[in-house]
């Protein structure tokens, strides 16, 4: 499992996918969130704005990657 590292309490889900680099724009990450390709903690999440906290787990395309504290 990869990890990502934030510096603050929390960042959005949108913009986790680009920092893993599992998708290349916000708007590609709005579209497969909308979809519903991609997981948080094991549920399917809809939303773009989601804040996700150190130890979430995101799921997307096979991929699992993991927030952490810097």
């Amino acid at each position: 499992m990869e990890t990502i590292r934030i510096r603050d309490d929390f960042i959005k889900l949108g913009q986790a996918l680009k920092l893993a680099g599992l998708v290349e724009s916000g708007v590609d990450a709005k579209i497969e969130i909308q979809e519903g390709f991609v997981k948080v903690n094991g549920e399917v999440e809809l939303q773009r704005g989601k804040k996700l906290h150190p130890g979430d787990v995101i799921e997307y395309d096979g991929q699992q990657i993991k927030v952490v504290d810097e």
